[in-house]
């Protein structure tokens, strides 16, 4: 089975097709700093790529050539997150800083706003640390079982879920983090969701109602990645750090941890993932087969296929300018 891996980085982007040790790398230098990546088996040949500073830049031919959206229709142009639902492929999601939410029904190619999003009560309060003076939607997690629930983390400020498309919103449901990283579902595991966020790690089990936290085992309090075995729904795997500054920055000291069912988390040092002093955080990709998951770090690509009690580092050649450099996207998907 090919796979397809799409690494986002701050200098450019790393599209790789192949499997085992046989990649075939493309890479490219997108102009204003790649954050968020969307592929989607679906349709193979279409990889979208978000920008902090130059928009949205779309790909049909599988990452040969990539070409900026320039249709004015999503204001401002820094596009920080980015989702597919889950029914019909055409249908894309776009969230940008400040904090807005677009969606597309033609693949891309056209946005409208939906809005009420910057009106909920908290609005007035979400502030992000490094620019302090705005906020943007970190993540869009729509629901397998309920396309139109759309789960948004804001960075930072709240976790806002809205049931019906954006037509109405629910702020800050009970239990749920405040600055959410990274959010998952399952299909197998119809209402639950998983938030990983700089206030610690958190599930709900009724489509976002409530949120109960699970820290057992749990050392380091700053989650970043987060991925779910596609078979396993109880199977997770996270990157955590004491803070925001070991996380990010160098040199960085940063963990990878694993749960199943309601085991404790265990900590994967040794494991295959370069971790702990001198590590950066991973980001993280769940595949499509039983135990498969996929972890970025500013050390190279992994592998998984024993659902995280192992990793591999992947034969992908990364051009010199993206050596080193810490990922902001990953994305991964099969035919």
């Amino acid at each position: 089975m090919t796979k397809r891996i799409v690494l986002a980085t701050a200098s450019g982007v790393l599209v790789a097709d192949g499997e085992g040790t046989d990649w075939e790398p493309i890479s490219h230098r997108l102009t204003g700093r790649p954050g968020c990546v969307l592929l989607d088996g679906r349709r193979e040949d279409r990889i979208l790529v978000g920008c902090y500073e130059g928009g949205l830049h779309l790909s049909e031919d599988g990452g040969d050539h990539f070409e900026q959206i320039r249709n004015g229709s999503i204001r401002p142009e820094s596009v920080t997150s980015l989702a597919v639902d889950p029914v019909n492929p055409d249908r894309l999601y776009a969230g940008t800083e400040p904090s807005q939410l677009y969606r597309s029904d033609d693949g891309g190619e056209s946005w409208s706003a939906i809005p009420g999003l910057d009106e909920v009560p908290s609005a007035a309060r979400w502030s992000f640390p490094p620019r302090p003076d705005t906020h943007h939607v970190r993540w869009i997690e729509p629901d397998p079982n309920d396309p139109e629930r759309l789960y948004l983390g804001i960075e930072a400020g709240a976790l806002v879920v809205t049931p019906d498309g954006g037509e109405t919103w629910i702020d800050r449901p009970n239990g749920s983090r405040i600055d959410n990283h990274t959010l998952a579902t399952n299909p197998k595991a119809p209402g639950k969701v998983y938030s990983a966020a700089g206030d610690g790690y958190a599930e709900s089990v009724d489509f976002g109602v409530s949120w109960v936290e699970h820290h057992e085992g749990l050392d380091h309090g700053y989650v970043w990645g987060l991925a779910v075995d596609p078979e396993d729904p109880d199977t997770v795997v996270i990157s955590a750090a004491s803070g925001a500054s070991n996380a990010h920055r160098e040199p960085g000291e940063a963990y990878l941890y694993r749960q199943t069912g309601s085991t404790a988390w265990e900590r994967l040092d040794g494991r295959g993932v370069p971790t702990g002093p001198g590590h950066r955080r991973a980001v993280l990709s769940a595949g499509q087969t039983s135990g498969e998951f996929f972890a970025a770090t500013d050390d190279g690509i992994f592998q998984s296929t024993d659902a995280g009690q192992s990793w591999e580092e992947l034969d992908i050649e990364v051009p010199g300018r993206l050596k080193g450099d810490l990922p902001r996207g990953l994305g991964v998907c099969s035919w």
